[in-house]
């Protein structure tokens, strides 16, 4: 078990002069860049923050490599965050590679370009490594009267689920697994199913996590809740808290009852590919990938059915920036 210190994510915070840090995730759909600067209560403030849609593993599941078009498209939006990087000058960076990467046969093409073309050095994580980045990075949103938390990150190409447990004064990661299913490997694998037919795919997959997981302990569901991260998950938040627009500052540490947002779920599944795209909240490029997200959502919530969820607009990036703080500092 590894302990996760209590460092929380702030904004607007004095700053530590040049101490600036950046944190790099290429996932399976998404590039994402978050630069921020440490402050003198040992939280750090955001300073930049890009994110762009690469959809590197369109396609992966049927041809088991990276295409041409993907790469480009990552190594375009590498460039971006290379221009941003130039701005700022990070003392420290680390930037990763994740799901999409760890089964491409051709990810060495990918790390190539992005160190030629971009210069970008990326790191491509084990699944161990991207769940403690993700735990890292949200367990500051650990309910002070629970103890512990489920943290669940539905990612493009993979899902991690993480059981945090407060000992102590600390947070210890318990438990950890990956689940090799993302809401892109679910859509491309599955076409035209059904929300449904989806969830009931993916019920038998977290039901083996839950049943590894009890080695490690009883998860009491009335001491412990939620904790989500993914666009999935602050998604929903959002809907629920009747945003007009998404607004970060709402969303990110906002309680929920579970089954208002399962509730929430069928709603929005039930909706056609232009009645989800209209929703304010969603958009037309959250749209084709909002079923199966909600569908792997719903068979999370079937194993823990914890009575309160939390929701995090946080997660592999501020691990890396929590972790690269402390190192420094040491």
């Amino acid at each position: 078990m590894s302990t996760l210190e209590g460092t929380e994510l702030a904004q607007g915070r004095a700053v530590r002069a040049a101490t600036v840090f950046a944190a790099l995730d290429l996932g399976t759909n998404n590039c994402r860049l978050l630069i921020a600067a440490s402050t003198r209560s040992g939280r750090f403030r955001i300073v930049d923050s890009f994110s762009r849609t690469v959809r590197l593993g369109e396609g992966l599941a049927q041809t088991g490599t990276l295409s041409d078009a993907a790469i480009a498209r990552a190594v375009a939006a590498l460039k971006v965050c290379t221009a941003r990087l130039a701005r700022h000058k990070p003392a420290r960076m680390r930037a990763i590679a994740t799901e999409a990467c760890r089964r491409a046969g051709n990810a060495d093409e990918l790390i190539a370009r992005a160190r030629d073309e971009a210069g970008v050095a990326l790191e491509i994580v084990g699944s161990d490594e991207e769940a403690h980045l993700a735990a890292l990075g949200c367990a500051p949103l650990l309910g002070k009267r629970h103890k512990g938390a489920l943290v669940f990150d539905i990612g493009g190409g993979s899902t991690e689920v993480i059981w945090l447990r407060r000992k102590g004064a600390a947070t210890v990661n318990a438990f950890s697994a990956s689940v090799p299913v993302g809401v892109v490997t679910l859509a491309e694998s599955a076409p035209g199913q059904s929300y449904e037919e989806l969830r009931a795919q993916m019920r038998p997959l977290f039901a083996s996590v839950r049943r590894r997981m009890a080695r490690f302990g009883e998860f009491r569901l009335r001491r412990h809740h939620l904790l989500g991260t993914s666009g999935t998950v602050t998604t929903l938040g959002a809907i629920a808290l009747g945003l007009a627009r998404y607004d970060r500052n709402k969303v990110d540490a906002s309680w929920h009852r579970t089954p208002r947002l399962l509730e929430i779920a069928v709603e929005i599944a039930a909706l056609d590919r232009a009645g989800r795209a209209a929703q304010r909240c969603i958009g037309e490029e959250r749209a084709e990938l909002m079923v199966p997200g909600l569908a792997i959502f719903a068979a999370i919530c079937a194993e823990w059915p914890c009575a309160g969820l939390r929701v995090a607009d946080r997660g592999l990036r501020e691990g890396m920036l929590r972790e690269m703080m402390a190192e420094t500092d040491a």
